[in-house]
């Protein structure tokens, strides 16, 4: 499994589709294997959807993220989870893969 999930200085970027980088955390027999940073194409509707896909990534987290992308990222088949706490790229799939990540409002929201 690969995580994607946009990131700031180190952790969890508010907004989803303005960031310079992505972190795209590799998930082996329900440990994090590696973390690789990566950095995303130019912003434009419809284009981080496909990126991501072409990423091999299942699961997106996000702080906040537009209905539209949400719905883009749902047709590809893959899982996105807002309203994240602006956490480390690794401490936020530990905590989903027990589980036990907190998601909230999504941020887009308001």
């Amino acid at each position: 499994m690969k995580v994607a999930i946009p990131v700031a200085e180190g952790k969890l970027a508010v907004h989803f589709g303005h960031v310079q980088e992505f972190a795209l955390v590799h998930v082996k027999e329900g440990r994090i294997e590696k973390t690789e940073s990566l950095t995303p194409p130019p912003h434009e509707p419809g284009v981080l959807p496909r990126w991501v896909e072409s990423l091999g990534a299942t699961v997106v987290i996000a702080g906040g993220m537009g209905h539209k992308a949400q719905q883009l990222f749902a047709e590809k088949g893959i899982r996105v989870l807002t309203g994240a706490p602006c956490e480390t790229p690794e401490l936020l799939v530990t905590q989903f893969l027990s589980n036990n990540l907190q998601t909230g409002i999504n941020l887009c929201d308001h």
